[in-house]
């Protein structure tokens, strides 16, 4: 893992080799930067989605994942989370059937994030999502 560039707390970024302990050092570092900013209200869903997104980053390519954290700018304001990769194509829902393991994470993403999307790179895409904290 990179250090984290954080510019006086307008966004924390990291980047994680494509190895598989990328997932729980992201949750990590997500849930304790949150808790820095006050944002524990919205950290179990932020690590829950960032948890899925870079699975799916590991899974579908190869090369570095970056997480990106831009804190809410004032009160009614959003956290947004980006996750990357140097894959080009955006991801994709797929039918789930009750036994696979895998497949629901797009719909775990629409239903929990207040807004979401995908925007093509430089190198490969970025899914971001919305949340807007709790208290």
């Amino acid at each position: 893992m990179s250090g984290v560039i954080d510019t006086r707390n307008t966004c924390a970024e990291w980047t994680f080799p494509a190895t598989p302990d990328a997932v729980g050092t992201a949750r990590s570092v997500v849930r304790g930067r949150l808790r820095d900013w006050g944002l524990e209200g919205v950290g179990d869903i932020a690590v829950l989605l960032v948890s899925e997104l870079v699975t799916n980053a590991l899974r579908y390519a190869a090369g570095p994942i970056g997480v990106r954290l831009v804190p809410p700018p004032g009160p009614g304001g959003v956290l947004r989370v980006e996750v990357s990769d140097p894959l080009p194509e955006p991801p994709r829902e797929r039918p789930a059937r009750p036994d696979d393991e895998g497949g629901r994470g797009l719909r775990l993403l629409a239903s929990a994030a207040r807004r979401w999307g995908t925007r093509p790179g430089a190198t490969g895409k970025t899914v971001w999502f919305e949340l807007a904290p709790t208290g």
